[in-house]
């Protein structure tokens, strides 16, 4: 027996019953838009490594036992150790951590940083847990051995050792000497302040008398730290020395002794001070903050403070004696004139050829690696060139030059640096002591000091504070300028990496 079609819906049947009608569908809404929101969970710490040249590590051996477990903490914790006591960052330090430790086979790890200690914290399989603590009392800067490291980490990343081999080789990188001599060193110090005050548009004469403040001022505050003297006063007195002897200079200039002019006085200031003034810790500090440490960059940016409040105490109390003195015994000596900065125009060749030559002595007083001296000054000489260039634009003053300079400053020295084998800052920091402020510090100073010595007037001391604050202003902007453009180039580096590899096999 055989059933007839079913008329579809709204036909009539065939044993005549009314036809059906069709009953609209109501639009269904997804479950997903009234769904609760998923609970975020902790992200794997390999993902920390995305932004940095250590990403996709590859694993040498899972760290089952807590033997092997406890080894692989080790060798991460004394890489990161070593690279605090060379001045790196704090954001690179843990990078480079977590990329050993995820090498050697641990992938539940702890980080905490502070400026002062490292502590690491893993789980093993067996839910064993096991901790460890690095402390850092002493730390300075040393950008080949900081290179070395890491180099090791590339490497140990790419899987060249394995990790006996990888201790090892972390081993020699802690014994090898120092890659300059002190005397170089130290006279890296006198001729990146001397290129200073020529780049501002002094003479060779002021020049060298800048360089030996340099040099005298080094040496005293070396002198001072051996015995124990914290940071603070030796800047003050750094600061207190490079004025005096700027003041000496300046007065045998005017008894025609020297060819120093009044203007070249404030030149010579300006090189002995920056030497002192804490770029590095204040890009640093930054780094840290914009990386997520605010702790750790709160406590680096109050040391930047007390540092600069020390060089401004020094260079106050210089100025402010040398004006005294002068007036006490009647010396036919005139002030010497506070230039405008608008006003400063150096020889083109005369800024080039110093900020080259600041790049390269800022290189060696950093004891970084011979073959990456030409290419901080070269750095160096683009940035400073760059920053004149965008200053002649009209409405561009010098806080947005230096900012344009140390963003290019920091996604060019990034990719030269990988290329090179070695981290950003090792290029960076050097190549941009050119586009330090020192001389509108120095400006501010002495405006401050002459109103309450001389009585110039409250619209001079409201003129004194407003220039340092501009200083400061473009100290931060060379910081974050910096930053921001090492974190542009992030996405470029691996490639650079990758070719630096496949030339080397």
């Amino acid at each position: 027996m055989t059933h007839p079609p079913v008329p579809p819906d709204g036909a009539a049947g065939s044993a005549g019953l009314p036809p059906r009608k069709a009953v609209p569908r109501r639009p269904r809404v997804p479950r997903s838009l009234w769904r609760g929101e998923e609970v975020t969970e902790t992200l794997p710490i390999v993902e920390s490594l995305r932004l940095t040249p250590y990403r996709n590590p590859r694993v040498l051996q899972a760290a089952a036992e807590e033997r092997e477990a406890r080894a692989s903490v080790d060798l991460a914790l004394r890489a990161g150790e070593l690279m605090l006591r060379c001045g790196a960052g704090v954001s690179q330090v843990e990078s480079s951590v977590i990329a050993v430790a995820a090498a050697a086979g641990l992938d539940n790890l702890e980080v905490d940083i502070t400026l002062q200690s490292l502590l690491v914290q893993c789980t093993t399989a067996s839910g064993q847990q096991i901790t460890m603590l690095r402390v850092v009392r002493s730390a300075t800067h040393d950008y080949a051995r900081l290179s070395a490291v890491h180099e090791f980490v590339e490497n140990l990343v790419a899987g060249s050792y394995d990790r006996e081999a990888a201790a090892a080789r972390l081993r020699d990188i802690r014994r090898m000497p120092r890659f300059w001599p002190r005397w170089v060193v130290h006279g890296a110090m006198g001729a990146l302040s001397g290129a200073v005050a020529l780049m501002l548009g002094a003479g060779v004469v002021a020049a060298l008398i800048a360089g030996l403040s340099a040099l005298l001022v080094d040496r005293t505050a070396r002198s001072l730290g051996g015995r124990g003297l914290p940071e603070f006063y030796q800047c003050a007195l750094g600061g207190f020395i490079a004025t005096a002897i700027a003041w000496c200079g300046f007065s045998l200039g005017a008894a025609g002794v020297l060819p120093v002019s009044s203007a070249e006085f404030a030149f010579i200031v300006a090189g002995g001070i920056v030497v002192l003034l804490p770029g590095r810790t204040v890009a640093s500090a930054f780094e840290d903050v914009i990386s997520g440490y605010s702790v750790t960059g709160a406590g680096r940016m109050f040391g930047v403070l007390l540092t600069t409040a020390g060089i401004i105490l020094g260079v106050a109390a210089a100025l402010s004696a040398t004006i005294k003195v002068t007036t006490a015994f009647d010396l036919p000596l005139a002030s010497p004139s506070v230039i405008q900065l608008s006003a400063v125009e150096s020889p083109l060749v005369a800024g080039v050829f110093g900020a080259t030559v600041v790049g390269v002595a800022g290189a060696v007083t950093l004891r970084s690696r011979r073959k990456l001296v030409l290419a901080t000054g070269l750095l160096s000489m683009a940035a400073f060139g760059l920053s004149l260039a965008i200053a002649t634009v009209p409405g561009a003053g010098a806080l947005t030059a230096a900012g344009v300079a140390s963003v290019v400053l920091g996604f060019v020295g990034r990719l030269v640096a990988l290329r090179l084998g070695a981290p950003a800052m090792v290029l960076v920091v050097p190549a941009s002591y050119a586009l330090l402020p020192g001389l509108a510090i120095f400006r501010g100073l002495y405006e401050m000091v002459r109103a309450s010595s001389e009585g110039a007037g409250v619209l001079t001391l409201q003129g004194g504070i407003t220039t340092l604050l501009g200083a400061m202003a473009v100290l931060l902007a060379i910081a974050t300028g910096t930053t921001l453009g090492d974190f542009l180039g992030a996405p470029f580096d691996h490639r650079v990496v990758q070719k630096r590899r496949a030339r080397r096999r």
